[in-house]
């Protein structure tokens, strides 16, 4: 049975995981806050993305001859950049969408989404043909925020928040070189906030005008980056299942040629059956593109535009470089062989947001289990990875008395010290603490009852399974962290 999103996002509401942000003077669409839980899930996912792709990491693939280790390092860059890296990158010159106005409702909207809008005006069946003939004519609208650096307000001041993270690291290609000894093959990481002037923010949080993204460059020599290409896809791909998403609502889908960024040579979106689409269809989880030698050929020489196989850069009417680069050398030195190139970028870039997004959209379950009085009851629970589980455990003294709670509170703070996340609730009948625990995702629960205060030993009772054990309280912590390593 197809979720309800409506339900989703009440939830998410109810138990804190997300609200719209300034919503005490209306909110402001296209923005979010990330509530207490919201905001552990969220830390949860960037860093399972950063432990599986940097810290952890320890491939080794190499697509033709031996198999060889291969370097990951991370950078953080800043969310305000030259300008001109703007300009040499395309974004300044084509990063826009069409938009059109309705001049009944006197909305707005991408030209490509009216037809899912609710404007009056949609296209009618026949292309090209529209109801009514009350919409503007489409027109480019530029994504990126514009602001001003320093004191001066006017075009010289001129500046941008960023609208990816990517072009951070390629500016820093030579930096990483020269400080590391990375070779080539090697991924630089980087995690951080993005910005994009949407003209309709819509479906919670899918499309925002904030967000965040967990995008990888990765620097290959150009004869072996169609199999990096090919190796990054299907990598990517088994991360969302690692963590639980199921291969029934997730799809691998190739870019047609009329989808490609200017400066892809090939891309393929990893996406989710997310339940505010219609049945059958697909939103966008993570990119993986094959860049070429792009966006370090543009950092040195200038904006480069597509021609024929290739590119070259785009001049004025006098025959100058439009933008110019830094003209700066980024090319590669291979030691080894002596051979000097440009290399090849493939790019995996994740949406924090959407990531998270989908977690709690694939991790809703609804079931029938019976209350304390024998009677069948709706359960609502979060069915999340352990290791994205906002809080791991909680723990509960049956009652609030003989010492159970000084007990529970004792094994509570030994998993603080430990450091999992953990909750302690002492309030209501144990069934209602349960369902509580449940509908936030907790994996384990913890109860002090009053055998422990006979042998020493504690209920553990599993969210998904319902399966319950007894285990000395010495035992809890050791036990607790078996569970997330081995899940």
């Amino acid at each position: 049975m197809k979720k309800q999103m409506d339900v989703i996002v009440a939830l998410c509401r109810r138990r804190g995981f997300l609200f719209q942000s300034s919503e005490i003077y209306g909110g402001l669409n296209g923005f979010w806050d990330y509530g207490p839980l919201g905001v552990e899930l969220k830390r949860n996912v960037r860093e399972a993305w950063w432990r599986d792709m940097v810290t952890s990491h320890n491939e080794l693939v190499t697509p033709s001859g031996a198999p060889r280790p291969y370097a990951m390092v991370g950078l953080e860059t800043s969310i305000i950049m030259h300008p001109q890296v703007w300009k040499c990158s395309g974004h300044y010159d084509m990063f826009h969408d069409m938009m059109v106005d309705c001049k009944e409702c006197k909305a707005r909207f991408r030209a490509d989404q009216i037809q899912d809008s609710q404007c009056p005006l949609k296209p009618s069946k026949h292309p090209g043909e529209y109801e009514k003939c009350q919409l503007t004519e489409p027109r480019e609208f530029n994504l990126m925020f514009k602001t001003y650096v320093g004191a001066l307000s006017g075009e010289e001041g001129a500046a941008f928040l960023r609208p990816e993270t990517a072009q951070g690291i390629f500016v820093n290609f030579k930096n990483v070189l020269d400080s590391t000894r990375v070779k080539i093959p090697f991924g630089v990481a980087q995690i951080g906030k993005s910005f994009r002037n949407e003209i309709t923010p819509r479906n919670f949080t899918f499309r925002s005008r904030e967000f965040e993204q967990m995008e990888i460059e990765f620097f290959c020599h150009p004869s072996e980056s169609r199999q990096w290409y090919q190796y990054w896809r299907d990598r990517r791909f088994q991360w969302y299942i690692n963590l639980g998403i199921t291969s029934e609502n997730l799809r691998l889908r190739d870019h047609e040629p009329e989808e490609l960024s200017h400066y892809s040579v090939g891309t393929a979106d990893v996406e989710y059956a997310f339940p505010f689409l219609p049945e059958g269809s697909y939103g966008e989880l993570e990119g993986i593109a094959h860049r070429g030698d792009f966006d370090l050929r543009s950092h040195m020489e200038g904006k480069l535009i597509r021609q024929g196989d290739g590119f070259v850069v785009e001049t004025d009417e006098n025959g100058q470089p439009k933008y110019r680069g830094s003209g700066k050398d980024l090319t590669y030195f291979d030691d080894q062989t002596r051979e000097r190139y440009v290399p090849h970028v493939i790019e995996p870039s994740a949406g924090a947001d959407r990531a998270t997004l989908a977690f709690l959209c694939e991790a809703y379950c609804e079931d029938e289990q019976p209350d304390e009085k024998g009677r069948p009851q709706k359960r609502v629970f979060l069915r999340f990875h352990p290791r994205i589980a906002p809080i791991k455990a909680a723990v509960f003294p049956l009652i609030k008395k003989d010492g159970m709670p000084e007990k529970a509170t004792a094994i509570y703070s030994e998993l603080k010290e430990a450091g999992i996340v953990c909750a302690y609730d002492q309030q209501g009948a144990i069934g209602r603490r349960y369902r509580r625990q449940d509908e936030i995702g907790t994996p384990y629960c913890i109860t002090v009852d009053g055998q422990t205060l006979e042998d020493d030993t504690v209920t553990i009772r599993d969210r998904d399974s319902l399966e319950q054990i007894r285990i000395p309280s010495r035992e809890v912590v050791e036990e607790i962290q078996r569970r997330l390593r081995t899940t």
